[in-house]
């Protein structure tokens, strides 16, 4: 069984009297623990999809259904506590709080639930040692690199231990050198936590690093690559 199976999915804007549809009736079957990476032009709806798959959005027509769950039918406060549970989500700018260290960032998340102070200790402290940011606990977001930073953004991200990491050009602010290393710590993260990972990028470097490249073009998909 598919982790997300997505039929006719719809999403329609209005501005004014002119109506945009950015996804025009997708399928998309995404398997658990997977390592997919979505390209596509501007417009093509990667962004719009990597936002409904993260719950963000809801669509206006079509069903999307992930580990079960019918996502579109959960009520604005079944969604939101859905979210925190079950994704985490890796954008271009980071998004770090620019007065919270790094620790703090990452332990953000983990506020969202009744877990104890120890054992979100745990979690934080795993999560840093696992990218690689441990040392950098006590620094303010200021005080890193861009790859440190993203870094610590991907700590928070799997802080939780989501089902479904979501990565929305995660090396599009980076030089080639932190870039590289950011893709080499999601494939390490791929691998030993059997995360499903979806990837917006426009790299095709980056898209190279995942298990499947997949193409879109008119808010559908349009061929895929093993």
């Amino acid at each position: 069984m598919p982790l997300v199976e997505a039929r006719g999915l719809v999403r329609i804007y209005r501005r004014g009297e002119h109506e945009i549809r950015p996804l025009d009736g997708l399928d998309i079957d995404i398997a658990r623990g997977a390592y997919l990476a979505l390209m596509g032009p501007s417009g093509s709806g990667k962004s719009t999809l990597l936002n409904l798959l993260a719950g963000i959005d809801r669509p206006t027509h079509g069903s999307l259904l992930i580990d079960g769950v019918d996502i579109g039918s959960l009520s604005r406060r079944a969604l939101a506590e859905w979210r925190s549970r079950h994704v985490g989500i890796v954008f271009q700018l980071y998004n770090l709080v620019p007065v919270l260290t790094a620790y703090e960032n990452v332990e953000l998340p983990l506020l969202l639930h009744a877990w104890s102070r120890r054992e979100r200790h745990r979690r934080v402290t795993t999560a840093l040692e696992q990218v690689g940011i441990a040392h950098r606990h006590d620094h303010f977001p200021r005080q890193l690199s861009g790859g440190e930073e993203q870094r610590v953004a991907i700590a928070r991200a799997i802080v939780t231990e989501p089902t479904l990491l979501l990565a929305d050009e995660p090396t599009g602010d980076l030089d080639r050198t932190s870039a590289g290393a950011v893709l080499d710590l999601l494939g390490t993260l791929h691998r030993e936590r059997q995360l499903t990972i979806v990837m917006v990028t426009h790299d095709p470097r980056a898209a190279e690093r995942a298990e499947q490249t997949r193409h879109m073009e008119n808010g559908r998909l349009a061929e895929v690559h093993a």
